[in-house]
């Protein structure tokens, strides 16, 4: 796995299948950091309810954003 899943951060949702109510496809998500969800290959995830879940980290690609877009990420979540 991508050690950048270890950390807080932001990935891009590519597969939402069974879980078209709470993730959108191209959308961007908070990664919440949770080692022991990383060691099974999982993401904490603050998803469409504004809850955080656990989501398999196949379904999402992390991005590296400038800081102005990070920060106005942050606000927005």
């Amino acid at each position: 796995m991508n050690k950048t899943y270890l950390r807080a951060g932001f990935v891009v949702c590519i597969d939402n299948s069974d879980y078209q109510t709470t993730l959108e496809r191209h959308k961007s998500y908070k990664v919440l950091e949770a080692e022991d969800a990383a060691a099974d290959g999982d993401l904490r995830i603050v998803d469409e309810s504004g809850e955080d879940d656990l989501y398999s980290a196949a379904r999402f690609v992390s991005i590296e954003a400038p800081s102005e877009v990070q920060k106005s990420l942050q606000a927005a979540s």
